[in-house]
């Protein structure tokens, strides 16, 4: 098993991006702490994990907020007496419009759950972690690489989230700490339809996947085995990487 004896957290983790990244982890011998604001999607991952004969507890909490984080160290220390590996998944956008029509609260929220969640999980979990070293990935996105018309604020959002995380990588390199990105391109998931500004129809999703060089949307699954190769220690000497495996074509972008 590539995570035996690792304690993981998962943010996010009630469906999409996040469930398929803590029941993979799950799978390859970590132990797991799933967040959500959703109860209901959150302990379903953790009843699915434990009835495969895993181990996970559910942590509700709003991740831009310090009393989330220590709610999320004190369980994992208390279930587990550790913390080896932190996704940073949990996510919000806007719909996708003009920059002009995105109001403030938003924004601010946006940037509260996309970014200030990076800085309260490194400043509450990074003093739990040992000598041994660590690992945190971001869950980004290709729009904070390559931004596209529609959707400024979040990719300025995750950009910023892509250079912290890269700035954090170089901190943190002598607490053996490792800090990576992983950058879906628009996935099928409960978002899919803020990213699109439109209703998710066959017909609207091919327009989409004219933009996209390997011809498909990610699957939950391609980023759950991105984050496990960030998370295992194969890539113990790999940090402030931020990986993009469908870059959308430039030439191509949707003007809606």
């Amino acid at each position: 098993m590539r995570l035996k004896e690792k304690v993981s957290v998962v943010t996010g983790g009630g469906s999409g991006f996040g469930k398929a990244i803590a029941i993979l982890f799950a799978k390859e011998g970590s132990n797991i702490i799933v967040n959500d604001i959703n109860d209901e999607a959150g302990k379903s991952t953790v009843e699915l994990i434990n009835n495969s004969g895993g181990k996970a507890s559910y942590v509700n909490g709003d991740v831009s907020t310090e009393k989330c984080w220590n709610e999320i160290r004190d369980a994992a220390l208390n279930e587990f007496g550790k913390i080896s590996v932190v996704v940073n998944n949990a996510g919000f956008t806007h719909k996708n419009q003009s920059m002009f029509t995105v109001d403030e609260d938003t924004f601010d929220k946006m940037y509260a759950i996309n970014v200030k969640s990076l800085f309260w999980s490194s400043k509450v979990l990074v003093p739990t972690i040992d000598n041994n070293g660590g690992s945190f990935i971001t869950i980004a996105s290709v729009s904070g690489l390559r931004p596209r018309p529609g959707l400024v604020w979040y990719a300025g959002s995750k950009a910023a989230a892509i250079l912290t995380s890269k700035a954090m990588a170089v901190e943190l390199a002598p607490k053996k700490i490792r800090v990576n990105c992983v950058n879906p391109v628009i996935s099928p998931t409960g978002l899919i339809e803020k990213f699109m500004g439109m209703e998710n129809t066959t017909e609207n999703r091919e327009k989409f996947l004219g933009t996209i060089p390997l011809g498909r949307m990610a699957k939950p699954d391609d980023v759950a085995n991105a984050a496990l190769y960030f998370a295992s220690d194969e890539a113990e000497f790999i940090t402030g990487a931020a990986i993009a495996w469908a870059l959308y074509m430039a030439d191509k972008y949707l003007f809606f």
